[in-house]
């Protein structure tokens, strides 16, 4: 099971993407199959600003809450922003890209934290 530690990140990150009304978001912990992370976060957002804005709303949360500055890989217009802070792993996609890569199927094996349709 995940850490606490890594849990509150995951729930601060969710109530930060919901405020700024992020989509379908998805907590897995995945720590019993994987060594170099705990949880995923997934969120969806409609547009390239949408997703710029989750992203910088989840760092801005980290940062303050956890004292985490995240490791941003990817670009809004992409489809697809990656947010590492280590022990919690955060997916930002527009829906489309979310449906071709459907990370939810290939860790459905992780145990489901949150989920918010």
């Amino acid at each position: 099971m995940a850490s606490s530690k890594a849990l509150q990140l995951a729930h601060r990150l969710v109530r930060a993407l919901e405020d700024k009304k992020g989509e379908d978001i998805l907590v897995l912990d995945i720590s019993e199959l994987t060594s170099w992370t705990e949880c995923f976060v997934l969120c969806s957002g409609v547009s390239d600003r949408m997703l710029e804005t989750l992203q910088e709303s989840a760092l801005e949360a980290a940062k303050k809450d956890f004292g985490l500055y995240g490791r941003v890989e990817g670009e809004p217009r992409s489809g697809w922003v990656l947010v590492d802070f280590g022990d919690v792993i955060l997916h930002l996609f527009t829906p489309e890209v979310r449906r071709y890569y459907d990370l939810e199927d290939l860790w459905a094996d992780g145990k489901v934290v949150v989920r918010i349709q």
